[in-house]
């Protein structure tokens, strides 16, 4: 299975729908999973015409209510039990999730499956989250952790950002950052 990953879309301020590269990005993508601050049902909707979506969102969103919306979420992938945020929180750790951080903060003799567990109620063997702007793939203690980062502001800035792009079968999880600049026409 192939999933489109998106995130921070910031819709309508950022505009009515997410940039054209975003479908040129997606072609052939199976699924789509948005990791929040989507703000509007228009945002999802255009997502939906490259593929099915599902999204979270911190509520008071104007999007929360619609059925692709839930607050966080665990979901099979390929089959494999992936979680998807929009802030992620590790147990026991008060940090913003970024490059670098979970190997600096998170002891390797950690159970930070077990927070994870914890957190989303259940086993993941990956985790799709937002919030930051800030693009991650990264793999810790066997679970993967993706930030797609953000279309228009990604590192806070109004510019075209990033998605990511993730592999999912029987042997597991494989992503990769994908940057919108590369399919401007």
């Amino acid at each position: 299975m192939r999933a489109g990953l998106i995130s921070d879309t910031h819709a309508p301020a950022m505009g009515k729908h997410p940039p054209v590269e975003v479908a040129r990005a997606f072609e052939g993508v199976d699924l789509i999973l948005h990791a929040g601050d989507v703000y509007t049902s228009e945002c999802l909707d255009w997502l939906e015409r490259i593929a099915p979506v599902i999204a979270v969102e911190v509520p008071p969103a104007p999007c929360v209510g619609d059925p692709r919306v839930g607050y966080k979420r665990v979901i099979d992938v390929g089959g494999r039990p992936l979680g998807l945020v929009h802030e992620l929180i590790i147990i026991g750790h008060g940090f913003e999730v970024v490059p670098g951080v979970i190997e600096r903060q998170v002891g390797a003799d950690e159970p930070l499956g077990e927070y994870l567990e914890r957190f989303f109620g259940e086993r993941v063997e990956a985790v799709v989250f937002g919030d930051t702007h800030v693009p991650m793939v990264e793999r810790h203690q066997g679970i993967l952790f993706v930030n797609p980062g953000s279309t228009m502001l990604p590192w806070q800035r109004r510019q075209l950002g990033t998605v990511a792009i993730l592999e999912a079968d029987g042997d597991g999880h494989e992503a990769r950052i994908v940057h919108l600049s590369e399919y401007r026409e």
